[in-house]
C-alpha cells in the first residue's frame, strides 16, 4: 500500500451536522477496503481564495491514508461526483 494525503472542501452554506456526514462518507470509502486513515485532521471553515461554485467559504479537511491506487482511484470518483464537495487534491507521499 502507498501513503496518500488527501484534502478536500466541503461547502460551509450546508448544516454543520450535513458537512461531518460527508466527510465520514469519504472515510467510509477508504476504511470500508482495508485500508488505513492513519491521520483526520478537520481544518475548519475557511474564506476561499475564489468563489468556487459561487461558494465563498469551505470547510476543509486533511487525510492522511494508506491505501491501494483502486481505492485512491474510487475516491477521486466519488468525490467528484459528490456535488458538496467543492474541490479535492490527492497526494502520493514519498516513501521514506
Amino acid at each position: 500500500m502507498n501513503k496518500y494525503e488527501i484534502m478536500f472542501i466541503v461547502k460551509a452554506t450546508m448544516e454543520s451536522d450535513e458537512v461531518k456526514k460527508t466527510a465520514e462518507a469519504l472515510k467510509k470509502i477508504i476504511t470500508s477496503s482495508k485500508c488505513n486513515v492513519v491521520e483526520a485532521k478537520e481544518l475548519g471553515e475557511k474564506k476561499l481564495a475564489y468563489p468556487i461554485k459561487k461558494e465563498l467559504n469551505g470547510y476543509y479537511f486533511v487525510f492522511q491514508v494508506e491505501a491501494t491506487k483502486e481505492v485512491i482511484a474510487e475516491f477521486d470518483r466519488k468525490a467528484q461526483l459528490d456535488e458538496n464537495i467543492l474541490r479535492h487534491l490527492i497526494i502520493k507521499l514519498d516513501e521514506e
